[in-house]
């Protein structure tokens, strides 16, 4: 503030009475381990839903391998590397298939009934060129393992992405996805627009006794895998007033609000806000051991410590509470 505030010491002994404050270090035995939380990444699974997340994707690991033995009269094992959600935009500047230098991915789109197509086996090169070539009786060769396929291999491949989409099929309830008539490669088999919300599995194929296995992925809407885990869009009239409640929850749950962290607050004067200049200090009503406020339409849900995670300012919560007044 500056000095025609005359109501407030100088800036001198503020800045004094600061360093005194700041000398205090806080009780290190209140530090918590902080948890990022990513609002880049979408969350359209709730904590329920990921469980059978988890089950769904370890019997379509189960199914895949049981297939791909049938298919090439061999033992293979398929595990599931990673389960994560993300929006088409943060794929699309990711994912090394849909980047025009490099390497392009195999797609094999597929489609809910009649529908368009809701999502797509993603298949690196190298490990098309393995599936395929596993089908001609092993003659893979490390040697040139991105090479593009021949006609024959490509329907190799179509076989086996398609034994993987009758596999996530018949893993889920009250699922049917079919694939398209082809592989596809050098784009991308659907057209998005950045903010689609989509499930990318990611999951590991080799023989039994093998050390490498081949990474492939299989990425599909969110909305449109919910049933195969048993979360099937229902009309609300259907629905017991447990099941309405529910499924009103879930959807409230979805919806985006603003959060507002609030360190602290003052009042002051129309003119020593007029005459606030750079380099003033303004002192808060808060202790610096005092936690701030995280507000959702100015009511108080939170408080917490400061923080910083990733280059950012962030608030480790430490109090959960809504206000009744």
């Amino acid at each position: 503030m500056t000095q025609s505030a005359e109501n407030y010491p100088c800036r001198i002994k503020i800045q004094q009475l600061l360093a005194s404050i700041g000398s205090k270090q806080p009780n290190e035995s209140r530090n918590i381990e902080a948890v990022d939380y990513d609002w880049h990444l979408p969350h359209f699974f709730n904590s329920r839903q990921t469980k059978k997340l988890a089950i769904f994707t370890a019997k379509a690991a189960t199914l895949i391998a049981e297939k791909f033995g049938v298919l090439c009269q061999r033992s293979f094992e398929v595990t599931i590397t990673s389960t994560s959600e993300h929006f088409a935009g943060q794929f699309l500047s990711q994912d090394p298939g849909v980047k025009a230098q490099g390497p392009t991915n195999y797609y094999l789109p597929f489609s809910a009934g009649r529908e368009d197509p809701c999502g797509f086996v993603s298949i690196p090169p190298q490990t098309a060129v393995v599936w395929a070539t596993q089908l001609l009786g092993d003659t893979e060769s490390k040697e040139n393992a991105t090479r593009a396929l021949s006609s024959l291999e490509a329907t190799f491949l179509f076989d086996m992405a398609s034994l993987v989409i009758a596999a996530i099929s018949g893993a889920g309830e009250k699922c049917d996805f079919r694939p398209a008539a082809d592989v596809m490669m050098d784009h991308l088999p659907l057209q998005l627009k950045g903010t689609e919300e989509f499930l990318k599995i990611t999951f590991g194929v080799k023989k039994s006794g093998s050390e490498s296995p081949s990474e492939a992925h299989i990425l599909v809407f969110c909305e449109k895998i919910a049933p195969a885990i048993g979360e099937p869009s229902q009309i609300a009239g259907q629905l017991s007033e447990k099941d309405a409640s529910a499924a009103i929850q879930n959807h409230i749950e979805k919806i985006a609000v603003p959060v507002i962290a609030q360190l602290a607050c003052v009042p002051v004067t129309v003119e020593q806000v007029i005459n606030l200049a750079v380099g003033d200090i303004l002192l808060l009503d808060k202790k610096i051991d005092e936690p701030a406020q995280l507000l959702v339409a100015g009511r108080t849900l939170c408080r917490g410590r400061c923080a910083k995670s990733a280059g950012c300012y962030a608030i480790v919560v430490t109090e959960t509470f809504f206000e009744t007044t």
